[in-house]
């Protein structure tokens, strides 16, 4: 299991750049679980005991506004972690995050996350820039939830998922259903499916059967340009 954990974390940043020493104690000390479709990583409210990462999945972050209506705020796929905020201001969770598809993740248990921020200064480094590209993702996600038509949501969101921070383990072919993409953009199914179309006309992405593939990502995060 250990070496299997090891082989997990060579997906994340922040792991690549500890001692051999630092190392070993997380592979220790983290744990892998298997989430199943439509399952709750976590839920709003609860107590934050874990640095959570994504080592195959994909996941969606959300919660739900006092009027009953869903908020999609972002997606965590290969190679992404969550709740490092949470975590440092020691509050319960603001957020629920479900699992879109069979998930494997890292659970890294709080004491461990503390004691890296005490021992490894390239891990508090990454820390910095992952909060960073956090906030201004969440910047961008209000702007694109409040001002863009769908078929400029649905082509933000996707952009966000290929942040070398925040999911470092997807290339730019993303195995991911056209239901996952209504899911993360706060669209519909069939409106998500138009919006696809739409896209790959402007020649930004091609979509096959369970898949799509990134031809000009740049495009994706300034359209409609």
């Amino acid at each position: 299991m250990e070496t299997s954990i090891r082989r997990m974390l060579a997906k994340s940043i922040w792991a690549q750049a500890l001692t051999e020493e630092q190392l070993a104690r997380v592979e220790t000390e983290v744990v892998s679980r298997k989430i199943p479709a439509g399952g709750y990583v976590c839920r709003k409210g609860d107590a934050v005991t874990h640095w959570i990462g994504v080592h195959e999945g994909l996941l969606k972050m959300s919660s739900v506004s006092p009027e009953g209506k869903t908020v999609s705020f972002a997606g965590m796929a290969n190679g992404g972690w969550l709740g490092e905020g949470s975590l440092l201001k020691d509050e319960p969770r603001k957020y629920d995050v479900v699992a879109l598809r069979e998930s494997e993740l890292l659970y890294m248990p709080k004491a461990t996350y503390i004691w890296l921020l005490d021992n490894s200064i390239p891990f508090n480094r990454f820390l910095v820039t992952q909060l960073n590209e956090r906030l201004a993702l969440f910047i961008s996600l209000v702007e694109y939830d409040r001002m863009l038509e769908p078929d400029a949501r649905v082509a933000r969101c996707l952009a966000a998922l290929f942040n070398p921070y925040l999911n470092p383990g997807i290339g730019l072919n993303l195995q991911i259903s056209q239901e996952e993409v209504g899911n993360l953009s706060g669209t519909s199914r069939q409106r998500a499916n138009q919006a696809l179309q739409v896209l790959e006309k402007a020649g930004l992405l091609k979509v096959d059967y369970g898949s799509i593939t990134i031809n000009d990502l740049e495009g994706l995060r300034q359209f409609p340009g």
